[in-house]
């Protein structure tokens, strides 16, 4: 035998400590008349090849053939009083546990109405007490390999876990309607963790959930969603966007010595800036409408002054009746022909009128 051990107890276990073994590794040689000091509490299991054998309650106890019937039967013990056996006695703590924590250790992907995907996170607190210290032992030592508490608190977590991405999944609420539903949630989430807790001989006292929230991916999306609900009209925001997106590559176009300003600017701005430039055209095709028909100007009204066959930005702009941004935009599309002398354009009536005419 390693070792003999006439004394058998638990030390003061820290407040969220569950289990403590005795002894911390191997199989202890316990003697025939050794002393099992149990405290308030605590109760002692012996267990022995993967099986629980006796229970001690608070108390002082002297291992006889009497109150160890089980152990004796089970090792088939001379007569003789000092005869020693091998088992290891568990520990358990009877207390309520009134702060256990929860949470997911990975984002749950569920189904959202408002959003096609969501990847949420989630938190909470839940309290229980080892009622049936003797299943405890089995289920969680015997079967499971655990008695660390770090070990079994990662196992009750698992389980808390795994039925609140279960009642998620029926509940089919949008993560909108979760906030107003924690308190249903928890409920829920007691119910189906309590029979799961109920098999390893814990009672499941209360169960909360604190928080729900989306990954940070999951966020970008609903911010991008609400920036959109607060626009309002779409497309006068599109054609907002591309209006400034040519005004800043006509600005950095106009920059001296800086081609690598112009490239970024043009960039920026020819993807709206073609659109746009097909809803200038349209604007000005309608408005020449009258012309081409034939329409003659009313009685009494001045003619507008002859415009000069060769214009710079500002005059084309005039005659186009748009900003010389616009003009910076048709150029740069390639629907106004035109030519650069140095940081100015020059532009023929003829390339204008081919434009409206187009």
């Amino acid at each position: 035998m390693a070792r003999i051990i006439d004394i058998i107890q638990a030390p003061d276990e820290a407040l969220d400590q569950m289990v403590y073994r005795v002894p911390e590794y191997g199989s202890g040689d316990f003697r025939i008349g050794s002393q099992v000091i149990v405290r308030e509490s605590q109760t002692a299991v012996f267990f022995r090849d993967g099986k629980a054998m006796d229970v001690f309650g608070p108390g002082r106890h002297t291992i006889t053939t009497a109150n160890i019937p089980l152990l004796i039967g089970l090792l088939k013990l001379g007569t003789g009083g000092q005869t020693p056996f091998t088992a290891e006695v568990y520990f358990v703590n009877m207390r309520d546990y009134i702060d256990m924590k929860w949470g997911t250790p990975e984002p749950i992907a569920l189904r959202d109405k408002d959003l096609g995907l969501a990847r949420l996170r989630a938190n909470g607190r839940y309290s229980m007490a080892i009622t049936d210290p003797q299943m405890f032992v089995v289920k969680i030592v015997g079967t499971q390999g655990l008695y660390q508490t770090s070990q079994i608190e990662d196992y009750l977590r698992m389980i808390v876990v795994s039925r609140l991405t279960d009642l998620l999944g029926e509940t089919a609420a949008g993560l909108f309607d979760l906030p107003r539903l924690f308190d249903e949630m928890s409920a829920g989430v007691k119910a189906k963790v309590n029979e799961d807790f109920a098999a390893l001989g814990i009672t499941l006292k209360q169960m909360y959930i604190q928080s729900i929230s989306p990954t940070e991916e999951t966020q970008r999306a609903i911010d991008e969603r609400a920036s959109m609900g607060a626009i309002g009209d779409m497309q006068k925001y599109l054609q907002f966007q591309a209006a400034r997106a040519m005004g800043d590559a006509a600005r950095s176009s106009g920059e001296a010595g800086s081609a690598a300003a112009t490239g970024v600017g043009l960039g920026a701005g020819l993807g709206m800036g073609v659109g746009m430039a097909g809803m200038i055209s349209q604007a000005m095709s309608s408005a020449m409408q009258p012309a081409a028909s034939g329409a003659q100007p009313a009685a009494g009204t001045s003619q507008p002054p002859a415009a000069p066959d060769v214009m710079n930005l500002d005059e084309a702009a005039a005659y186009l009746k748009v900003t010389p941004a616009d003009v910076q935009g048709l150029i740069t599309s390639g629907q106004v022909r035109a030519k650069q002398i140095g940081t100015e354009y020059r532009i023929s009536k003829k390339a204008l009128d081919d434009f409206l005419s187009s």
